[in-house]
């Protein structure tokens, strides 16, 4: 199972102080640093959301990691004109299609797949005519699975925020749509991936769903990036996920 550390939030850091002050010689933490950082650590693709506000991270920082990283850029991206032209510019290995409004803190749930059929095939047609694999984020909902294979695309990275917020007796519900979401993503020839609310008190839990190629964390990482730094927070995390156990043959 590989590990994709989204550095949003470094950037996010930086923004607090320098969003005004785009150019100056003070603005610090680097997201590139970050991805070099997770390099290290043993990440194994990085991840950033261009947003349309630019809450965090700059159209500057998506150029810079993806030529200097040293690893495969995974682009976050609403799916519209301008996120396009930005994606078939910057040429990222992978392009993760996620619903995207204004208000939200960070992404709230998984893309309406099945209720924007038409767009999101066109969106992802554009990207793979470039070369760009194709993720959708979607909620663990058999019908969004159906609509994810229908529009074309490589693969799907299932929502787990309610999986990491469950209560009670809300999580074995949660993990038991994740499994069956995984096992009609792998039955219909799409990898399936997983982020969202990851942590590493809850990452043990995800063990049980089957055929999940790559995690996607960020926020937690970030957080425990600020006691032990981002190399050792992400080393941590990949050593805690080398207990998922093998597929089955």
């Amino acid at each position: 199972m590989l590990l994709g550390v989204n550095i949003d939030h470094v950037a996010t850091l930086r923004q607090a102080r320098y969003a005004l002050l785009p150019d100056s010689p003070n603005a610090e933490p680097s997201p590139l640093d970050a991805a070099h950082d997770a390099r290290l650590g043993g990440a194994d693709s990085i991840t950033i959301h261009v947003r349309a506000d630019r809450r965090h991270m700059q159209d500057r920082d998506a150029y810079e990691v993806r030529k200097h990283c040293g690893l495969p850029i995974n682009l976050e991206m609403g799916v519209t004109q301008e996120m396009t032209a930005l994606a078939l510019d910057l040429r990222p290995d992978f392009a993760c299609l996620v619903p995207e409004t204004r208000e939200e803190v960070t992404t709230e749930g998984g893309l309406d797949v099945a209720g924007r059929i038409e767009e999101v095939k066109a969106c992802v047609a554009k990207l793979q005519e470039h070369g760009i694999r194709v993720s959708l984020f979607i909620d663990p909902d058999l019908h969004q699975i159906e609509a994810a294979a229908a529009v074309g695309a490589e693969m799907v990275e299932l929502h787990t925020g309610c999986f990491a917020n469950a209560v009670d007796g809300q999580l074995e519900h949660e993990i038991a749509r994740l499994i069956e979401a995984a096992k009609a993503g792998h039955a219909a020839g799409i990898q399936v991936n997983a982020g969202h609310g990851i942590n590493y008190k809850n990452l043990h839990r995800l063990f049980v769903v089957p055929h999940l190629a790559e995690l996607n964390i960020g926020h937690s990482i970030v957080s425990r990036a600020m006691r032990v730094g981002f190399t050792a927070a992400v080393a941590e995390m990949k050593g805690l996920m080398a207990a998922y156990p093998e597929p089955e043959e």
